[in-house]
């Protein structure tokens, strides 16, 4: 069972997994080594997966954001995982997602530019058969971010 004071460390580490143990114990009123174990422990159990760092994507030239919708006429375990593998080697595609309803998968490609789209749409139909695939174009980032809500950890 998880307490408020390691909802508090998850939700710190999840904005900024770079802040000093020393840092994050005085900010739960934990000392050093008991705020330590239980990081450790929060790893253990896996409700940290990883640590990473979040890149500007403007700087690192990927600014643009394509969302494609993709529509197959193949449902089988085999495909699923074929289409797994397509996509999982196209460094563009950031996130997939199977859907319900109109749309089987929609994935979020981040571009150099737009006209970039149709070099990683190409490098996926060559992989794999698709239906239907649509495209739109992101034109603002309205809300952005990997933090997750923690008051629902247990």
């Amino acid at each position: 069972m998880l307490d408020d004071r390691d909802r508090k460390i998850l939700d710190m580490l999840q904005r900024d997994s770079a802040i000093a143990v020393s840092d994050l114990a005085d900010l739960v009123a934990l000392s050093v080594s008991a705020c330590s174990r239980r990081i450790q422990r929060l790893e253990e159990a896996g409700y940290i997966e990883r640590r990473i760092a979040v890149l500007n994507r403007e700087k690192v030239g990927v600014p643009t954001t394509v969302y494609a919708l993709v529509k197959t006429a193949h449902h089988t375990d085999e495909w699923t995982e074929e289409f797994r593998r397509a996509i999982g080697d196209i460094a563009e595609i950031v996130e997939a997602h199977r859907l319900t309803g109109h749309h089987d998968y929609i994935l979020k490609i981040v571009l150099p530019r737009v006209e970039h789209y149709d070099v990683v749409y190409r490098r996926l139909v060559r992989r794999i058969e698709l239906f239907d695939v649509s495209a739109a174009i992101s034109m603002e980032t309205m809300k952005s971010g990997t933090a997750v809500p923690v008051d629902y950890a247990v």
